[in-house]
C-alpha cells in the first residue's frame, strides 16, 4: 500500500482521493476529503511544552548569546593573554597530583578512633520520683499484682509459672519493705 497520497480535484473544485486497486483485484471506492484534512502520517508528532522548552534550550550555547559571537570565538582560538601584562605560569597548573591510591591511604592513616564513653545508669536503685504518694500508690498496685499471682500458683490455674512471674514473686519482700518506709515518712 502506497503511503504517498495523490489528491485530485472534482468538478466541483473538492478534492478526493481516486479509486485504487487492492492486492486481490477488488477496487477501492474513490474517497472525498475536506478541506483542511491533513492525513495521519502528515501529522507531526506531540511535543509537550517542556520536552519543545528543552530541545530549544539544548543548543549548547549560554542564554542570550548570539550564534554569531559563538561562531566568532570558535573560529580565533585565544592564544594571547586574557589581561595585557598577566603572565599565565604553566608550569604551576602542571603540579604533579598524587594517585587516588596513594591519597586515600594518607587520609586514613590520619584518622583516629576513639572510643566512645557511656554512662550507665544504676539498675538496682528505683527511679526517685518527688511526690511520695505516687509511689506507694504505684508499691501498692505491685503487691496487689504480686498476691493475685501467688493466689493463682496455690489455687492451681497456674502450674508453672514462667521465669518473670517467679521474679516478680521474689520482690514482694522488697516492696513490703519500701511501702512501710514511705508509710512511716508521711
Amino acid at each position: 500500500m502506497a503511503t504517498t497520497t495523490a489528491y485530485e480535484l472534482d468538478a466541483d473544485g473538492g478534492k478526493y482521493i481516486p479509486a485504487t486497486q487492492r492486492p486481490d483485484g477488488t477496487w477501492r471506492k474513490p474517497r472525498r476529503i475536506r478541506d483542511g484534512y491533513v492525513p495521519q502520517e502528515e501529522v507531526p508528532l506531540y511535543e509537550s511544552k517542556g520536552k519543545q522548552f528543552k530541545s530549544r534550550q539544548n543548543t549548547g550555547i549560554p542564554v542570550g548569546l548570539t550564534p554569531e559571537i559563538v561562531a566568532q570565538a570558535k573560529s580565533k582560538k585565544s592564544t594571547t593573554q586574557p589581561i595585557p601584562g598577566m603572565i599565565i605560569n604553566v608550569e604551576k597548573r602542571k603540579k604533579k597530583k598524587k594517585p587516588a591510591v596513594e591519597e586515600a591511604t594518607a587520609k586514613v592513616a590520619e584518622m583516629k578512633i576513639t572510643e566512645p564513653t557511656f554512662s550507665t545508669p544504676s539498675t538496682n536503685e528505683p527511679p526517685t520520683q518527688t511526690d511520695p504518694a505516687k509511689r506507694l500508690k504505684n508499691l501498692k498496685k505491685k503487691l496487689r499484682d504480686i498476691e493475685a499471682l501467688e493466689e493463682k500458683v496455690k489455687s492451681g490455674t497456674l502450674k508453672n509459672p514462667d521465669k518473670d512471674q517467679k521474679e516478680k514473686m521474689s520482690k514482694k519482700v522488697e516492696i513490703l519493705k519500701e511501702i512501710e518506709s514511705l508509710e512511716s515518712n508521711t
